[in-house]
């Protein structure tokens, strides 16, 4: 059997350590004795994207933010559904993530972020987030700071392992009923928040109702054939 190689360390602001390691042509990212992601498992993450683009249709020049850049999978599914006249921006909290996707795992991510289209923010993306509720509340008030092109069309978040997360309690302020709402306000008349998790939650699932969204679970292969099944919530704002 091919040995793993650990080829780097990324450490998560305030909450430990994530390892990158690879297996012949297979890559993984690790926190501990957790495996968050592996590149031979894709078929949910891209579906984040694919699915979200079918919900929203076709407006023109969508704005996007993806929340986790991880092996880049539901980014690049958005460059293939979204077209040329889309931007999107990536929120990643860990620098070092950002580093592999240029450096270790370059071939995977395939030129993704050089696309003309995308812009990575290292950053927070709950506070991401909260910034652009704020523009597109004062915009929709009239004020200065808020301009036309306040707002996402599609709020795409692969972040930990879902609303029970696993690398960072902070990680709440997204999926308890301040971040729904802060995501709720960011988000322009009829676009959709959509969530990837490693598995159902009924309480979240219920919680994502009640903070105003129409929404719909959806369970999806990780990958191909049989195995492990991933959930998926599409929450679309009224309007």
């Amino acid at each position: 059997m091919i040995p793993w190689i650990h080829l780097g360390t990324a450490a998560i602001p305030g909450a430990g350590e994530l390892r990158l390691m690879r297996r012949g042509t297979e890559y993984s990212i690790m926190l501990g004795g957790n495996e968050l992601m592996n590149s031979r498992l894709s078929g949910s993450e891209e579906a984040l994207a694919t699915l979200a683009a079918e919900r929203i249709g076709g407006r023109a020049a969508p704005r996007l933010l993806i929340g986790g850049l991880g092996m880049g999978f539901t980014l690049r599914a958005a460059l293939a559904a979204f077209d040329s006249r889309s931007s999107i921006v990536v929120a990643e909290l860990v620098p070092g993530v950002v580093d592999w996707a240029r450096g270790e795992m370059a071939e995977i991510f395939a030129g993704s972020l050089g696309d003309e289209r995308v812009s990575i923010v290292i950053e927070d993306v709950a506070r991401v987030i909260a910034e652009e509720g704020v523009q597109a509340l004062d915009g929709a008030r009239g004020g200065s700071t808020g301009a036309a092109r306040s707002g996402f069309d599609a709020i795409l978040l692969d972040v930990d392992n879902g609303p029970d997360g696993l690398t960072s309690g902070a990680n709440d302020r997204l999926y308890g009923v301040a971040g729904l709402a802060a995501s709720l306000r960011a988000l322009r008349p009829g676009g959709v928040l959509a969530i990837w998790s490693s598995g159902p939650d009924p309480a979240f699932a219920t919680r994502f109702g009640r903070a105003g969204f129409a929404v719909e679970e959806i369970r999806v292969k990780a990958g191909r054939g049989r195995g492990a099944r991933h959930v998926l919530w599409f929450g679309r704002k009224p309007g």
